[in-house]
Order: C-alpha cells, then structure tokens, then sequence
C-alpha cells in the first residue's frame, strides 16, 4: 500500500511540478488574488479524472485512436499562441497591481474557460496523466494501481494548492510594474515556445 501510494506521489509530482502553461496560468491568478480556489479546484480534480482514466485503462484507447491527439495538438498550439500573444502585449504595455485581492481580475467565467482550455487542451496531460501514469499503475497489480493513482492524486491536489495559494507571498515583488513586465515576458515565451513545439 505505502509502496504504490509513494511511487505514485513521486512520479505524479515529477510530471507536473514544471513550468508549463497550466502552471504559469495558475500563478498568475495566485498572485492576482483571482478566484484562485476556483482554479485550484479545477486543475486539481481535473488532473484527478485524467489519473483514474489512466489507470482505469482509458490510454489504451487514446494510444489507439491517435487522430484523437493531432485534433487536441492543433487545438491547444492556437489556444497557446492566443494566450502567448496576450502575454507577450501585457509585457510591453506593462501594468502593476496595486490592491492585490479586492478587485478580481477577470470575471469567473472567462477565468474557468481558461483553465479547462490550459487542463483539457493540453496533449501533454493525456500523454503524462493518462497514458505515462496509466502504466506505471499497471505495473502495482489490480489492487496497487489504485494505490498508485491516489498518491498521483494527492500530489497534484499538493502542489496546485501550494503554488495558488504560496502565490500570495510574491504579492509584495508584483506591486512593481517591472516584476509584471518579466513574468509575462516569460509566460509568453513558455507559452509560444510550448505553441510551436506541439505542431514541430
């Protein structure tokens, strides 16, 4: 039991502890104070679905049905080069925040659109989440993969919580127009970098 749980931990933490859009997306919004537990949440229970996907058997049939991929490949490099391309328009025009958390930045809804587009249009999550973690589990038998897939789970609930909510220590630092201008710089060159290498 401790043995799957644990190697669960360490391999779901491994795929997602990285700087990628989703990540990106979800520090931003921590720094901003913007529906941060809503975004939490549903990275969080997002990458948990994917996880029991994986391990239920489900990337057998994404491996099988590999124009499923090409079609969310396509689909996230535009979401990516849109949201870049904003990133990369807020680092020349500079902004700075100055009172973090009483006003959100951007409604609920536009917010929420954006993280399902950064979880669910993302082919990385179905190639790490469901097929890369789907077979490790696999290899724990009928009744360590789940033990597997709910140290995966936890890890992912651990660090999305850490990174929105720790968010809020950089606040000080993000008052500075300048820290706005570096941030978006690098968030748009991850973004269209992550853009390009989908369709390369």
């Amino acid at each position: 039991m401790i043995l799957p749980m644990f190697s669960g931990l360490s391999a779901g933490l491994s795929l997602i502890v990285a700087i990628g859009a989703q990540n990106a997306f979800v520090l931003r919004q921590g720094i901003q104070r913007s529906h941060v537990a809503m975004v939490v949440a549903v990275c969080a229970l997002s990458d948990l679905v994917l996880i029991v996907l994986g391990v239920a058997g489900i990337g057998v049939l994404l491996d099988r049905a590999p124009a499923a991929l090409v079609v969310i490949r396509w689909a996230g490099a535009a979401f990516l080069l849109v949201y870049g391309a904003l990133a990369a328009r807020r680092a020349v025009r500079g902004e700075e925040m100055e009172h973090p958390g009483e006003k959100p930045v951007g409604g609920r809804v536009a917010v929420l659109g954006t993280c399902l587009a950064f979880t669910w249009l993302n082919p990385h999550v179905y190639l790490d989440t469901v097929l890369l973690l789907g077979s490790l589990a696999a290899a724990h038998g009928p009744s360590g993969r789940w033990w597997f897939a709910a140290g995966a789970g936890l890890g992912s609930i651990a660090w999305f919580t850490a990174l929105g909510l720790g968010a809020r220590f950089l606040t000080a630092l993000f008052r500075r127009r300048a820290a706005w201008r570096v941030l978006d710089a690098v968030i748009a060159v991850v973004m269209l970098t992550l853009a390009v290498l989908l369709v390369a």
